[in-house]
């Protein structure tokens, strides 16, 4: 890649240093821009030819330059020879203007390098394009290397070279002496113009006397630029040292033969010894027959054989071979015309381009770009001809690459569009609106193209509004949609709804639904079809486009009409319209086919959803009574689960309120419980309380929780579930010791889990606690019985609950005994105002951990007055809830804001416990 750029540096470099020298200080400059080296031309292609640009107008130009370097080799009177001979053929160019001479447009500039003049833009010389690439740059031009004349190029080449002859001849009287391919230059259209008059001889007679052209004897001792190339001479200059008009002629001749083999001339001379080679080719050319030519075409061979006829008065003259069949080829003659078209009137150049659309197709598309377009879009400065003119422009434009319409033709058309008179510039261009669109950048379409379509629909002539609905639907795929829908859409509506020709706002509906098919589908349903309904008229015209718009909407697959729309608008809107009095009867048949057609769509889309909204039904019908039994079954379940919630505490408040035993009853169980032995397995169970024990004194104690008295009128936080959940854990802690309290003299709280009292066994070991117990660890009361009187409503705020002595009975009377089973007159109840500190102080603040240690060393009073309340009150908590009671009650028995617990339902009871040495001993050995 490198080494690519490098190479092309190298060669730029290179070629701006031979332009800045070439023309470094030459007045040329001062007036153009030279640029790059495109071709070169000339006797002995002396000639650089480069590209250049007027500096004040922007104009292309070909820049002519004669570098004196190429000369250094010769001596001073040699390089004035060839520098006077170089000006002398210039000069005399300059002077002489004809179409079919390079028109000079700067005269020649000396300067101490070089020589330069400007002409016309130039593609390159005949002697380039026939492969003689001598002084041309290394880097060939592909344009050049590649290229190859058409026979229509060729012949009406060798046409104009004919014509230029004729004029030289006739006019100027004059011969031009070195007619060769390398004094024939190919300008940038592709005409073939003469130059190189640096051996030109003219009359020495007066003009109305017959011409004479005195010849100069051949000087091989000059240098060579200062000599006519001797291949294309004729034999006389050289024989007899004579020359006339047939001269040229002979030139010519040997020229169409160059043409067609390849730039090879038809006599190899040897320059050093010129009179020998021109005598030996002479004979050559006296028996010169057809077979010699055959490269030549057959209908030009004779004449071609009769210029380089040795005899001068047997050739034909210029004028003569301007009229010769050959040059009759409706190509050549086309061109012809073309390059005198400013010579015909409207008349004539309208006849003409009529004819042209038949000429196009039979020429090259090089031939029309370079040498028909130009001469076409000239032509648009003159409206008159302009819809005589554009549609061959638009013509070429079909044949022409994306790229080469933008660059050639558009520019050209950009004030064609703007044009609205005559009118039948726009039907050209809407007949042509599918090219234009193709071929013209989005950018162009919206400012041009699209606005001449919207001056089409909003036309006075009805016939260019017919028109362009006509066509737009041709076109519509290439619109883009934005200005389809905000810019076209509404201009066709106002189009059918304004106007007063019913062929207007047929062909108006007509297009809409043509179109369609490109339209979003809520755009037709929400401005196409409500406008439908805005049309005034009533013509059976108008209604059959009606309704074949709403038909086309309806049964398009990517359109299509909501059954709410049939409903409410398209149905309401067309069954008036079928029974219009203009209707004939197929007119009417084809308005009641589709309206059954939009019923029965309708009633299968409504059925179908009424069929889908009953299916939906019945199945939420069946999942609501579904769950309306296992509704009735969870309440079922609930009932039960609530009666076992009051049996539970029914049996609780039992225990609580009983404490009418007597004395000797507590001393009679606790002398049961100490005679009372372990077995295996209540001693392993006592191993695991104490492993549990030990396990909750190394976890971090519990902080105190001050509770603050809630005001009644506040709501309170519902416990139930945590209520129901340490329930849960007292009844498992009432399960697992269940075996022990039957063999010895503890008896515990019976069991009220999260089941209600069912005996469904409760897994405790899944569930997380809230008061801070293990559920596989059970703590055992001291014995503690609580008979409650069943007729008492413990959660009524009415009745008061007496708690008498609560004493420690006989062992063999708490192994049988039955809570329910309790008399009424046992309970001893004191009528007197509730006294609530004992339930204050049982959801209190926790009391402190005691170690199992200072449980063995206090005294039993010492002991229990660490979970007994003050007196007075209830003293139930630690005593029937274990060591943490205060946590457990709380959690339990609700806070004490919960106006389910409060306080005031329940009466405060005058309680004594008495303790006796029996339950300190029970507990030394429990814990010890």
């Amino acid at each position: 890649m490198e080494s690519m750029l490098n190479k092309l540096k190298s060669t730029v470099t290179k070629v701006t240093a031979d332009v800045t020298s070439a023309v470094m200080g030459n007045p040329v400059t001062r007036e153009f821009d030279v640029g790059r080296h495109i071709a070169s031309g000339g006797n002995g292609l002396a000639w650089k030819i480069f590209h250049g640009t007027k500096k004040s107008t922007k104009q292309e130009v070909a820049v002519f330059v004669f570098d004196k370097k190429l000369i250094d080799k010769y001596q001073k009177f040699e390089k004035d020879q060839i520098i006077d001979s170089l000006k002398r053929g210039v000069q005399q160019l300059t002077r002489l203007r004809h179409p079919r001479l390079l028109t000079v447009q700067h005269p020649l500039e000396e300067s101490r390098d070089c020589l330069a003049f400007c002409t016309e833009p130039v593609f390159a010389s005949l002697a380039n394009v026939l492969g003689n690439w001598e002084n041309l740059p290394s880097s060939i031009s592909p344009d050049i290397k590649d290229y190859t004349l058409y026979d229509v190029e060729t012949k009406y080449g060798l046409l104009q070279v004919s014509e230029g002859l004729s004029f030289l001849h006739s006019s100027v009287k004059m011969v031009h002496g070195n007619v060769t391919p390398e004094n024939i230059i190919l300008n940038k259209s592709g005409a073939w113009k003469i130059m190189g008059f640096d051996f030109c001889v003219s009359s020495s007679n007066p003009s109305e006397q017959e011409p004479k052209f005195p010849c100069k004897e051949w000087d091989p001792n000059l240098p060579s630029l200062c000599l006519p190339n001797p291949e294309y001479l004729a034999p006389e200059y050289i024989l007899s040292v004579s020359c006339e008009t047939a001269s040229d002629m002979y030139s010519l001749g040997a020229v169409t033969y160059a043409v067609f083999n390849k730039g090879k001339p038809i006599l190899e001379v040897n320059k050093q010894d010129i009179y020998k080679s021109f005598s030996r080719q002479l004979d050559q050319l006296s028996r010169l027959g057809s077979s010699s030519l055959t490269s030549i075409p057959e209908e030009v061979r004779e004449h071609v054989k009769l210029l380089l006829n040795v005899t001068p008065t047997v050739r034909p003259d210029a004028d003569q071979m301007t009229k010769i069949p050959f040059f009759n080829d409706v190509g050549a003659v086309t061109l012809q015309y073309f390059d005198t078209l400013f010579q015909r009137d409207n008349l004539q150049k309208s006849q003409f381009f009529k004819g042209l659309p038949k000429v196009l197709p039979k020429l090259p598309k090089r031939v029309i770009v370079q040498r028909i377009l130009p001469c076409l879009t000239s032509e648009f400065v003159n409206p008159d001809m302009v819809p005589f003119v554009l549609p061959n422009v638009l013509l070429i434009a079909e044949e022409c690459t994306k790229e080469e319409y933008v660059r050639l033709i558009l520019p050209e058309l950009g004030p064609v569009f703007k044009q609205q008179e005559p009118v039948q510039i726009l039907l050209i261009f809407l007949q042509k609106m599918d090219l234009l669109l193709t071929k013209t950048p989005p950018d162009e379409i919206k400012n041009s193209v699209l606005p001449m379509v919207y001056r089409a629909l909003e036309a006075p002539s009805i016939q260019i509004q017919e028109l362009c609905l006509n066509i737009i639907p041709t076109f519509a795929n290439l619109i883009d949609y934005p200005s389809m829908k905000n810019a076209l859409i509404p201009r066709i509506k106002n189009a059918c709804l304004q106007t007063s020709s019913l062929a207007v706002r047929v062909n108006s509906l007509v297009c809409l639904g043509k179109i369609l098919e490109y339209l979003d589908k809520w755009f037709v349903l929400d401005d196409i079809l409500p406008f439908l309904q805005q049309i005034p008229s009533k013509e059976p015209a108008v209604l059959m486009g009606i309704l074949g718009i709403y038909k086309c909407t309806f049964t398009h697959k990517k359109l299509g009409i909501t059954k709410e729309q049939l409903a409410g608008k398209v149905l309401p809107h067309l069954i008036p319209l079928s029974i219009e009095n203009n209707l004939n009867l197929n007119q009417f048949s084809s308005f009641i086919a589709v309206i059954k057609e939009m019923l029965s769509r309708l009633e299968s889309e409504h059925r179908t959803k009424l069929e889908q909204l009953h299916m939906m039904e019945e199945q939420q019908r069946s999942l609501e009574i579904g769950n309306q039994m296992n509704a009735s079954e969870e309440t079922g379940a609930t009932h039960a689960g609530s009666q076992q919630i009051d049996k539970v505490f029914n049996n609780i408040g039992t225990d609580l309120l009983t404490g009418g035993e007597s004395e000797n009853k507590e001393d009679g169980l606790q002398n049961k419980q100490k005679r009372a032995s372990f077995t295996l397995e209540e001693k392993q169970k006592l191993a695991k309380e104490q492993e549990q024990a030990q396990k909750l004194k190394s976890q971090q104690p519990l902080k105190p929780q001050v509770h603050t008295p809630i005001a009644p009128s506040k709501q309170t936080k519902d416990l139930t579930d945590t209520l129901m959940d340490n329930i849960t854990s007292l009844t498992s802690l009432s399960v697992s010791t269940s075996k022990l309290s039957t063999s010895s003299t503890f008896t515990s709280v019976p069991s009220t889990g999260l089941n209600m009292m069912f005996s469904t066994p409760i897994d405790n070991s899944k569930r997380n606690l809230t008061n801070g117990l293990n559920a596989n660890m059970g703590f055992q009361t001291s014995g503690f019985s609580m008979p409650v009187n069943p007729n008492q409503n413990f959660f009524s705020g009415s009745s008061t609950a007496g708690v008498t002595t609560m004493t420690l009975g006989a062992a063999p009377a708490l192994s049988s005994y039955n809570p329910l089973s309790v008399p009424p007159t046992a309970v001893k109840a004191q009528q007197r105002p509730a006294d609530m500190s004992a339930l204050n102080n049982l959801f209190g603040p926790q009391k402190p951990k005691v170690s199992m240690n200072q449980l063995s060393q206090q005294k039993p009073n010492q002991w229990l007055n660490q979970f007994v309340p003050p007196q007075g009150s209830s003293g139930m908590g630690s005593a029937a809830m274990g060591v943490q009671a205060n946590v457990m009650g709380q959690a339990a028995f609700g806070m004490q804001g919960n106006p389910f617990f409060n306080p005031q339902n329940f009466a405060q009871p005058s309680a004594t416990m008495t303790s006796s040495s029996s339950a300190s001993n029970d507990l030394k050995d429990l814990f010890g």
